[in-house]
């Protein structure tokens, strides 16, 4: 008998082909708080109570872009998912939240278990290193709106803080220091530029720049730095007064978003005081940016900024041997003397 659903383009067989290869990969992100297994309508968590008394959840949801379109001329999709979860889980950061649980969503063309398992894989790397848990996902076969080699993938995270816990710059004062953590690259921010400047098929992507020693497809695909770990690790010994996560909009954009809007607080930021990754230098050569630009739309080698007081910074900068710059620091934006600097809330200096 014909399989009319098969001929209309979805493989049935092909989806449960691929949920019994992830499994294996969903399993490894397992915590104390999932309750049930995959293949249930919806995931299951338990929160932990004792340890968040005066629970708040936090939520947040996004994708990686036209990223996407490197992964598919490439024909590499292991760590496109590690910028998914990433994506999600630095934003609930940013209220001090912990990351709890991780949901994905594939849509594509055609279902090529093997491919989806590699999207998975990558997904599940990415909840291992934010220490949550993959409690569950669809993949929608497409065919007609996607073409067959082709996937878009977005994720939802939710996180939990205790109400006193939270991040939301009421406690910023003059004089604060400005910390920024290294990124490890573009991220899955301003691809669109990106694929202009470098092309986005498989012969420009091969291409290795002079002073690099891989080819910019894999340069440009190098995922999404996961700040979990490194967070619950400075908030062990510092409290953190603010927080921002460098995606789309760059500089300019998301640093000022850690500040109240009714505040008279604003961010000066010393360039020099960090590493400015080749990358970014290399595309402003190339395509001929203005730096000013480049701020507007990058991280610039920095993927997240926190604000805390002197004697903190003090004491995150002698646990941390590397990967951690004092950037700047807060100011009232009165007393700043070279207005010409400041832009929509923000300073950059240098």
């Amino acid at each position: 008998m014909k399989d009319a659903y098969k001929e209309a383009g979805v493989d049935v067989r092909a989806g449960y082909e691929s949920v019994a290869l992830i499994k294996k990969h969903i399993q490894r992100t397992v915590t104390s708080g999932v309750l049930g297994g995959i293949g249930s309508f919806s995931g299951l968590f338990q929160m932990d109570l004792n340890k968040y008394p005066e629970p708040v959840l936090v939520s947040g949801t996004d994708g990686v872009g036209t990223k996407l379109k490197l992964a598919h001329s490439m024909k590499v999709h292991d760590t496109i998912g590690i910028d998914a979860v990433a994506m999600c889980v630095n934003d609930v950061l940013c209220q001090g939240a912990d990351p709890l649980f991780f949901l994905d969503y594939i849509a594509c063309g055609k279902n090529y278990p093997q491919v989806i398992e590699q999207i998975v894989k990558g997904v599940a790397e990415g909840c291992i290193q934010s220490e949550c848990a993959l409690v569950g996902g669809e993949t929608a076969e497409m065919p007609g709106f996607y073409k067959e080699d082709e996937y878009d993938i977005a994720g939802f995270c939710v996180g939990v803080v205790n109400r006193p816990d939270i991040i939301d710059g009421s406690f910023l004062k003059e004089g604060d220091v400005l910390l920024g953590l290294a990124s490890t690259g573009v991220h899955s921010n301003g691809f669109s530029l990106v694929r202009k400047i470098f092309g986005d098929d498989a012969d420009s992507l091969s291409k290795v720049y002079p002073g690099f020693d891989k080819t910019i497809g894999e340069i440009l695909l190098t995922p999404t730095k996961i700040y979990v770990k490194d967070i619950k690790k400075i908030r062990s010994i510092a409290k953190i007064k603010g927080m921002s996560h460098i995606t789309g909009g760059g500089f300019v954009e998301n640093i000022p978003r850690m500040f109240k809007e009714d505040g008279n607080l604003t961010p000066v930021i010393n360039k020099g005081t960090w590493n400015v990754l080749p990358i970014f230098n290399l595309m402003m050569k190339k395509a001929d940016i203005a730096e000013d630009n480049m701020y507007r739309t990058f991280n610039m080698g920095i993927g997240m900024v926190i604000a805390v007081s002197k004697a903190d910074a003090k004491k995150i900068m002698k646990e941390f041997k590397e990967g951690v710059f004092e950037i700047g620091y807060v100011a009232v934006a009165k007393d700043v003397k070279d207005v010409k600097g400041i832009e929509e809330n923000i300073y950059i200096k240098g």
